[in-house]
């Protein structure tokens, strides 16, 4: 009985066995059929397509910079921008904001906020009707189509900065949103606007506060828009302790020394 077992070992261990070429072989099949999977169409279509391509806009040729250690928290820009787009002096209205906090210290107690013309516009980018749009007629200044606003609220939501540049107007009970535009429709003020023109919050700061440039500012959060305005008169009468530190100026904007 214990022979008839060890025989039956023996003719069973060869089936075993699976030699080198074996494997290969099999692992040969294996990998054909692997191939064979791979270029079936079910295969091809369960593979995501390509992502498209980010949208590119063309940077535009206006921005406003200011400084915040200069800013006297008059909101007189801020009544200015509402005058000359709308024909009444209301900080409502304002596309530009100038925030204060009362229990704050110098320099972090005032925020100027005006729109950044941002490299890439998301709020162009999330418009649902095209309302926001890059004016490529007049320096590629990013504007908002009051005609066209359906009032979703989708770029003041999208708007990354904080306070959001966009801002909410009531007009005749319907409700729009409206951004800077440079100065570009003005209807009550006799001037041009946009880039190459005047800009109503730059002609009306009393502390000379907010600038135009056309170069590109920084665009590492306010970095680059938040720069140093003031000169050495700042310093000799003790208002800050040098008028060298930061924000520092950029070699674009060192027009007249300083203000």
């Amino acid at each position: 009985m214990a022979d008839d077992k060890k025989a039956l070992n023996r003719e069973a261990a060869p089936k075993k066995r699976l030699s080198r070429r074996d494997f290969l072989v099999t692992g040969g099949a294996v990998v054909a059929v692997d191939a064979l999977v791979a270029v079936t169409p079910a295969a091809a279509a369960a593979v995501p397509a390509a992502a498209p391509a980010a949208a590119t806009y063309p940077a535009s040729k206006g921005y406003l910079v200011y400084d915040s250690r200069k800013c006297a928290g008059c909101t007189t820009c801020m009544l200015s921008c509402s005058l000359v787009h709308y024909g009444v002096q209301n900080l409502s209205r304002a596309r530009i904001q100038i925030m204060q906090d009362s229990f704050g210290k110098f320099p972090g107690d005032v925020i100027m906020a005006p729109c950044r013309q941002c490299k890439v516009p998301v709020c162009v980018q999330s418009c649902p009707v095209g309302a926001a749009y890059v004016d490529t007629e007049n320096g590629n200044v990013r504007r908002i189509d009051s005609a066209k606003c359906i009032g979703c609220k989708t770029c003041l939501k999208m708007c990354p900065q904080q306070p959001h540049r966009t801002v909410w107007v009531m007009i005749d009970g319907k409700g729009k949103s409206s951004k800077c535009d440079l100065c570009l429709d003005t209807p009550y003020w006799d001037e041009k606007g946009g880039p190459g023109g005047k800009q109503a919050c730059v002609e009306s700061c009393p502390m000379k506060a907010i600038r135009f440039v056309a170069e590109m500012p920084d665009q590492k959060e306010t970095e680059g828009y938040d720069v140093n305005l003031r000169n050495d008169h700042w310093y000799n009468l003790g208002l800050v302790d040098n008028s060298t530190i930061e924000p520092k100026r950029n070699p674009v904007w060192k027009v007249g020394g300083g203000e």
